[in-house]
């Protein structure tokens, strides 16, 4: 093994093969950082490229594009509300509100070092524990993934500390949303009236653009007032050592969590970043600074999306299944080559397997530098006045979301959100658990139907294995953990307030 990690090494750190990983990082951290470009389009564009280029070359300028692409989408986030891709929502909802406190730098910092720091460990599981951890993942069946998405959904109530009704209200919208368009077991329409742009359901990137994006310029047109501290001298401020020290525990579980999930095929970066930021608000001390703009909000969803982009290549490499849409792409560029990714590829290209592996270090590490340049840069737009800003966001978000499909209807989709995120934030409802329903709700439905259809509609079903029995224990105890709180600080006082016998 050592042999081939030394070859691999020498053949990634070639004059060419270096330029080739810093033109592929480069480019996937302005794809992703640029709303409507996303790091999935980024790579179909690239695949072509590749054709003409060695094996070597080609793979390791798309795993370079695909790691710094699912980095980036949080920068835009973190500067302007405008996620690039859906993988930077999460880390949006804190990174936003510390840039309005005149905190960019320290965000963004926050940001790149989670980000690295989860990518990192991500690849050193996929370099070190590949084939094992395959295995973990193809034990997962339907009641699995329903339980482990459920598990998702029931940290909503954290999110609402203040009013949990309105967290509910707002995690049952989002289900809602993704119930609509054709349905996948029966083919059935579900709430399309009429219209055709609702048969393949509501896509996530105008309604988290009109959420967040269009629905920001609105509130700042309403309230007539600038960027709210944000600055365009905020450059990128890697955290400090009291920082990292507080902040290390929880980049390691969200690692874990975001290696675990990018495994699992078709769950993705995006499903990472939620689960990884739901579990920091759920062992988090004080779950209700979440959202008002603090450090673990960015490192929770970042650690845990850059994780789960190094996981999803475990099952395209070692099974030849692709994890996540990224890696689908990436499946076709190995085909392209002659090379069928599976348990084979280890046996008969052992050199070009490690040489993705060393490939992979290296991109994440080149995220410190290129991003650092790229926002010094990027975060100029911010001289702007807002009335020029603003419009110009907006006319982002139009060309960012047609160019997803091409359709009109999906213009008409962001508007519709932008107005429904105006008035939540009018009327405080939170906006995380409405984005945790859209993402985790389709994965929730579809798993429970096809558990109940194998089972032939046995509800113990979901309960059968133990691991989904404990999943389905720890989501109940999580929904109902403000009032646990609540009732053990009374029990507790009381007990402290007594006399003394």
């Amino acid at each position: 093994m050592f042999y081939y990690w030394t070859q691999g090494l020498f053949t990634a750190i070639e004059p060419y093969n270096l330029f080739i990983i810093v033109i592929g990082s480069s480019l996937g951290i302005m794809a992703g950082a640029i709303p409507g470009i996303s790091g999935t389009m980024a790579l179909a564009l690239a695949v072509p490229i590749t054709y003409v280029m060695e094996p070597a070359a080609a793979l390791l300028l798309l795993v370079a594009l695909y790691a710094s692409s699912v980095y980036a989408g949080s920068i835009s986030g973190i500067l302007f509300r405008t996620p690039g891709a859906p993988e930077g929502v999460a880390a949006t909802l804190d990174g936003h509100a510390m840039a309005k406190k005149g905190l960019a730098g320290e965000a963004l910092g926050v940001d790149i070092f989670s980000s690295v720091t989860g990518g990192l460990f991500g690849t050193a599981m996929l370099a070190l524990i590949a084939p094992q951890l395959a295995k973990v993942a193809l034990e997962f069946g339907p009641s699995e993934y329903f339980a482990l998405a459920v598990l998702g959904l029931s940290v909503v109530s954290s999110f609402g500390t203040k009013n949990e009704l309105k967290a509910l209200i707002s995690a049952l919208v989002g289900l809602f949303v993704a119930t609509v368009g054709i349905d996948k077991i029966s083919g059935f329409n579900r709430f399309t009236f009429g219209t055709t742009t609702l048969l393949s359901g509501i896509n996530f990137i105008p309604v988290i653009i009109g959420l967040f994006a269009v629905a920001e310029v609105l509130n700042r047109i309403k309230e007539m007032r600038e960027m709210g501290g944000i600055r365009a001298k905020a450059k990128a401020k890697m955290p400090s050592l009291k920082v990292i020290n507080r902040l290390k525990g929880l980049i390691l579980r969200s690692s874990l969590i975001g290696t675990f999930i990018g495994i699992l095929p078709g769950i993705g970066a995006t499903t990472g970043a939620f689960v990884g930021l739901s579990e920091a608000v759920r062992w988090s001390k004080h779950p209700e600074k979440f959202g008002t703009g603090i450090p673990e909000g960015i490192a929770a969803p970042e650690a845990a999306n850059n994780a789960a982009c190094s996981g999803a290549m475990v099952p395209l490499l070692t099974l030849g299944i692709p994890g996540s849409a990224g890696t689908a792409i990436m499946l076709g560029a190995f085909l392209i080559h002659g090379l069928k990714p599976g348990p084979l590829l280890f046996m008969q290209q052992p050199t070009l397997v490690y040489t993705i592996f060393v490939g992979m270090f290296l991109a994440n590490l080149s995220i410190i530098i290129l991003a650092k340049m790229f926002i010094r840069y990027f975060s100029k737009v911010i001289e702007l006045p807002y009335n020029i800003l603003g419009p110009g966001i907006i006319i982002f978000c139009v060309v960012g979301t047609f160019a997803i499909r091409n359709n009109f209807g999906d213009i008409w989709i962001m508007i519709i959100f932008a107005i429904i995120g105006f008035f939540m934030e009018k009327y405080d409802y939170p906006l995380a658990p409405m984005i945790l329903g859209v993402v985790l709700g389709p994965i929730a439905e579809e798993n429970l139907r096809q558990a109940m259809i194998i089972s032939g509609n046995k509800a113990l079903v979901l309960v059968s294995s133990p691991l989904s029995a404990t999943l389905i224990i720890l989501s109940i105890l999580s929904l109902f953990s403000p009032q646990l709180r609540q009732l053990w600080a009374r029990r507790k006082g009381v007990k402290n307030s007594s006399p003394p016998h």
